[in-house]
Parts: structure tokens; sequence; C-alpha cells
């Protein structure tokens, strides 16, 4: 890239970054985004708060209290972001992913952690799982949606859901719960593919299935061996 170059991209990642501003309560809240973003797309070998603050100069506690407890709107921003794909990436043979990430954990504060199935490592292991959509559009990749997957145990646990602020209004929904959720939410913010794909897991689920069906959807799933169709 060329000097010109590098400037037209500083700018464009500045007015996209400027399109999630109404997503903060205040003004100087929204400024710590670009520094998390740019700390996210760095060379660092940690990118926590603090290597991520002392690598934009500023004081590392501005950074986790933007992370932890400041105000923003998290469903706006997905919805946000689902509306950019909408408006500059359609395409008519896009494709709609739905899969999870297991990332594991030690100890046992961290919100939704037991010992569950963990794709990142291939095993029952301790861990914490999240359901995502995605849409990929030839070159163009982007995440739509992610949410926690909080287990049944947690959900019913009232202590050790006040301990970590677990919201009242999360309860336990199964993996192709969430997705359906997210896959509905998408197609209310314009986005169209020409099918969806996952693996067994969400494809074992006749109810996921019944779903998008009822949804439209076209769909191409990986299904288990003793999966029964009619």
């Amino acid at each position: 890239m060329d000097v010109h170059e590098i400037e037209a991209a500083g700018k464009a990642f500045e007015a996209y970054l400027a399109e999630f501003s109404d997503c903060f309560g205040r003004c100087d809240t929204a400024a710590y985004l670009g520094v998390y973003v740019e700390g996210q797309h760095s060379g660092l070998q940690r990118k926590s708060a603090e290597p991520i603050a002392l690598r934009a100069e500023i004081p590392p506690r501005s950074v986790q209290v933007f992370l932890a407890s400041a105000r923003w709107d998290e469903a706006r921003m997905v919805d946000r972001v689902q509306e950019i794909v909408t408006r500059d990436h359609s395409h008519p043979f896009a494709i709609g992913l739905v899969d999870e990430t297991g990332s594991p954990k030690k100890g046992t504060h961290t919100a939704g952690v037991q010992r569950q199935w963990c794709g990142n490592t291939g095993k029952i292991d301790n861990c914490v799982v999240s359901v995502h959509v995605g849409y990929t559009a030839g070159s163009f990749h982007s995440l739509l949606d992610s949410e926690l997957f909080l287990p049944k145990g947690w959900a019913d646990d009232p202590a050790r859901r006040e301990r970590v602020r677990i919201p009242d209004a999360v309860r336990h929904r199964t993996k192709p719960e969430i997705a359906l959720a997210q896959i509905r939410r998408a197609l209310g913010n314009g986005i169209r593919v020409a099918a969806w794909t996952f693996d067994e897991h969400y494809g074992q689920s006749y109810a996921f299935l019944d779903g998008l069906d009822r949804l439209g959807q076209t769909y191409i799933a990986e299904v288990p061996c003793h999966f029964h169709g009619w």
C-alpha cells in the first residue's frame, strides 16, 4: 500500500466506527471503541485491556471500565452491523453460517463455564461456549451475531447468577434455539442468503429445521447417522 491508500484506509476505518457512535451513552465512551478495535488488530501478543491501553498511551483502567461497566447498547450494535452488511454486501449467492466456539477456561467463576464439549480442544473440557451466525459472499466474511450459551445448571442457580451479574432476562436456551433466534433477527434486519449451513448438532434438531422451514429458508445441513426423515 502507498501512503494515499493507507490514509484512505484510516479515514474509512474512522467512518466505519462513527456508524456506531449512537450505541454509546456518552461520546467519551465511544472514543474507546477505536482504541479497543485498533488494539485487537495490532500485533500485540496479548490483546487484553492493559496492553491495548498501554499501546494507545492511556491509563489501563480506562479500557477496563469501557469493557466492564461503561454503558453501551450491544443490541443496537448487532443490528447496526447487520444493517451495514445488508446495505453494502448483499449478494444473491451469499451463504449464512451457524457455528459455535468453545473457549477453554480455568476455575468455576466465569459465567456459563462448566465441563462441556469444547471445539477448540476437541474434547469435553472446562470451557464457555458461544453460538454465532455469520455471513460470507465471495471474499467478504462477517460475524452477524454472537451469544453466550448458558447451561441449565447456571440458569437455575440464583447465587451463581448474582455473583457474576447475569441479567434476570437471560435464561437457558438450547444452542439451536439461540441460533434460530439469531437468524430470525438477521432476517428482520434485511440479511438474505442463498442457504444456511451448519453441523450435525444443529442438523439433528427437528425444531431448528422446522423453524427454518417456517422462515422460508433454504439450508444445507450435516446430520448424524441415526437421523430420520420423512
